[in-house]
């Protein structure tokens, strides 16, 4: 099978590209550049178009030949050009554009799990606009609608456990206790697998939740935990992380939160919005977010630093 990852040098398209070519599939990775957190992708035997997820010429070139399209691009905060209405509206009509035009089959979308129409959030809304033109698509489909994802190289375990040893406290995303059920990224990446051919799941939109409810202090306890740091988890008010957000995405290359994560972490992230269906038993996540599983997928120990703030960025 050709399978053409939009994100694909993203945290989880770079997870899925990994197991398609294990498993002898031929990939093609698309994306406006190189993820510069882990250009290792690129030696590994995959095709990489650089093409903006809005040009559905360029797209239809990338996907020729290609049976399905998994696609992952996304963002979660707007630079410059680089909106939610570019990215994850105009982008994924852009991509079922083009997909039909280079007689691709199936589409796996990978969505947000509380994406919905109507709540006061572009990012929420624009996931949603994005699922609604791929169920209009015509193409066979499968939206997966993920929780909170972590695994190596992404923003949770990364940034949390940095924060770790870089602050005195933790400030929880709220006053209000939320709950959540990480999703370990091979298990997302199983099911990306499974929808490319299992008819089971075509034409469905699919929760994406790990097997396991945590309150949030406890899962950064186990983060803590896993990397060894005994550091006070306290609420804060939902208005401090936004100014905090609002300064971290002006002043760090990634920043420690932006200001969608804070309406996502302010919320529950637990079950699904507005719907979506229970993955078959087979294929529902199962890896637990353990002390042990945390703690082999941390990056290197360390505190935040001078390099990660824009102003020293070459």
């Amino acid at each position: 099978m050709r399978v053409a990852v939009t994100g694909g040098t993203g945290f989880v398209g770079r997870h899925l590209a990994r197991a398609l070519l294990a498993g002898r599939h031929e990939v093609v990775l698309v994306a406006r550049g190189v993820d510069t957190r882990d250009s290792s992708i690129l030696g590994t035997g995959a095709e990489f178009a650089a093409t903006p997820t809005d040009d559905a010429d360029a797209l239809r070139r990338a996907f020729a030949g290609c049976d399905a399209v998994a696609h992952f691009a996304g963002i979660n905060r707007e630079i410059g050009s680089q909106t939610y209405e570019r990215v994850h509206v105009r982008g994924t009509q852009a991509v079922v554009d083009a997909a039909r035009m280079a007689g691709v089959r199936t589409i796996v979308y990978l969505s947000f799990l509380r994406a919905r129409p109507g709540c006061g959030s572009s990012y929420h809304e624009s996931k949603w606009a994005a699922e609604e033109i791929v169920r209009a698509s015509g193409l066979g489909y499968t939206i997966l609608k993920s929780g909170v994802i972590y695994g190596r190289g992404d923003h949770l375990l990364d940034h949390v456990s940095r924060a770790l040893y870089t602050f005195p406290f933790f400030p929880l995303v709220g006053l209000r206790p939320t709950r959540l059920r990480p999703v370990f990224v091979g298990d997302v990446v199983r099911l990306a697998q499974a929808a490319l051919v299992d008819p089971r799941l075509s034409r469905r939109t699919i929760v994406v939740l790990g097997p396991e409810e945590l309150r949030a202090g406890d899962a950064i306890r186990r983060i803590a935990a896993a990397v060894g740091r005994t550091v006070p988890v306290v609420p804060a008010p939902v208005v401090l992380h936004r100014i905090m957000a609002w300064v971290f995405e002006r002043t760090m290359t990634i920043p420690l939160v932006a200001t969608a994560q804070v309406r996502i972490l302010s919320e529950s992230v637990a079950e699904p919005l507005p719907f979506a269906d229970a993955p078959p038993p087979d294929l529902a996540p199962t890896t637990r977010f353990s002390v042990e599983t945390i703690r082999a997928e941390l990056p290197p120990a360390g505190p935040f630093g001078l390099r990660d703030l824009r102003l020293f960025q070459h």
